[in-house]
């Protein structure tokens, strides 16, 4: 399933961010995908909230990784930035498949890298400058329902 969003301001892609987050269950992966200040670490900040955790959520560019562990019981958030990575092989080094079906897995940067993590994810390309649009892919019949429910055809 496909769907379509247009943000206008970081609140907008905060907000559709914890409404996404809220929906997060471990074993998700997300790939988000854009050019350098397209809004996604913005994003993830706001499915961070959504799902309850520790913060604060900043670009992970040169730790590569972080967890953020939950602060309400739900899964932690596992924040990748593969921009500096050469390969899925240096994806996988990660070990991120430790921790993979107990915590939601964002991978910013992550189009032709993250896919290997699992046969089901949500694949965000976000593009624009002011007007933000995000195209919304789910692979996998559990993104039918998420999507539906942050991005409703109207």
């Amino acid at each position: 399933m496909q769907r379509e969003v247009r943000w206008v301001t970081t609140d907008d892609t905060q907000d559709f961010g914890r409404r996404l987050g809220a929906l997060l269950r471990g074993g998700d992966v997300l790939v988000l995908t854009g050019d350098l200040g397209a809004g996604k670490t913005t994003l993830t900040q706001g499915i961070a909230e959504g799902l309850g955790v520790r913060g604060p959520i900043t670009s992970p560019t040169f730790v590569i990784a972080r967890v953020h562990p939950s602060l309400v019981g739900g899964p932690a958030l596992v924040h990748v930035d593969a921009y500096r990575l050469g390969s899925a092989l240096e994806l996988d080094d990660l070990g991120l498949d430790a921790d993979l079906d107990e915590s939601v897995t964002v991978v910013e940067w992550g189009a032709g890298l993250a896919e290997q993590l699992s046969d089901a994810r949500l694949e965000l390309t976000i593009v624009g400058d002011d007007v933000r649009t995000a195209r919304l892919v789910g692979v996998g019949a559990r993104w039918d329902a998420v999507l539906e429910a942050v991005a409703p055809v109207h």
